[in-house]
């Protein structure tokens, strides 16, 4: 077996049991192992080791970059332009606000106040919508009627109770949901976006912000199971498999303007979404 072949298949295996930490010749940018494992996670079984084996050969093309400017051009061109497409209503403009700002941060660092007050309102839309209302209505509805009809009321009166109360309490958990989620992940990330590096990125959890995403993504209506493709039966791809291709085009450039030595304002090849 040839050299890069067992490469590879080790970056395959980290990949598999999700590994703290690449194989020790694999050179992935800062920030991006964690996004790597978590998307792997997420794709449909017959994508899985195709993309890995895919993002294996674009860490190959050349040096990794340097900071987070792999995780900025990911989130620029193709995280956020995904979810403006999910959310057309986003009448304040916040999703492009941030799209914005990171963009900057692939030609130089953003301060640690603008990242802050860009990540809080789309943080609190991405956890709101992918907090699990469906199954928490069904289970509130369920034991609000149960507690109902053991009271006395008649099932068409439990039944109503049980909608009130679904109602009000998984709105209300919701909320409390991406409240907690927005303020405890939005200030870790506008620090380790300020400071540009790898440790205190990491310390945010970026796997679990990759799932929170997805969740986003596919919810209230999620997606049809998937083909070899990774696209459902209208030949739309899976939230997680555009996200995947989109992080293998960014790790493709390996180029961070940022650290070559020049004029760090100079026009920077960030990818656009792949198309849906």
């Amino acid at each position: 077996m040839s050299t890069d072949a067992v490469g590879a298949e080790a970056f395959l295996a980290a990949l598999t049991t999700a590994a703290p930490a690449p194989p020790a010749d694999t050179r992935v940018p800062d920030g991006v192992w964690h996004l790597l494992t978590a998307l792997y996670e997420e794709l449909p079984g017959p994508v899985a080791d195709g993309w890995a084996r895919a993002v294996h050969g674009a860490l190959r093309a050349g040096p990794p970059a340097g900071g987070l400017w792999a995780v900025h051009a990911w989130q620029a061109g193709t995280v956020l332009p995904l979810l403006a497409t999910a959310w057309p209503d986003d009448a304040s403009g916040a999703v492009a606000d941030l799209a914005a700002l990171h963009r900057a941060a692939t030609r130089a660092p953003v301060a640690y106040d603008s990242w802050q007050t860009a990540l809080r309102p789309v943080l609190l839309r991405v956890y709101g919508a992918a907090y699990d209302h469906r199954s928490a209505y069904a289970e509130a509805h369920t034991n609000a009627r149960s507690y109902a009809l053991a009271h006395g009321h008649t099932p068409a009166e439990a039944d109503a109770y049980g909608h009130r109360y679904a109602g009000l309490s998984t709105d209300a958990n919701a909320a409390s949901f991406a409240e907690a989620h927005a303020r405890a992940v939005g200030d870790a990330l506008a620090l380790a976006y300020a400071g540009d590096r790898a440790e205190p990125y990491a310390a945010t959890y970026p796997a679990a912000q990759v799932r929170a995403v997805v969740r986003a993504l596919e919810r209230p209506a999620p997606p049809a199971p998937a083909d070899a493709a990774g696209t459902g039966t209208a030949g739309e791809p899976q939230p997680a498999v555009t996200l995947a291709h989109g992080l293998t085009d960014v790790l493709r450039l390996h180029r961070d303007p940022r650290g070559a030595g020049g004029d760090t304002e100079a026009p920077v090849d960030v990818p656009a979404a792949p198309a849906r």
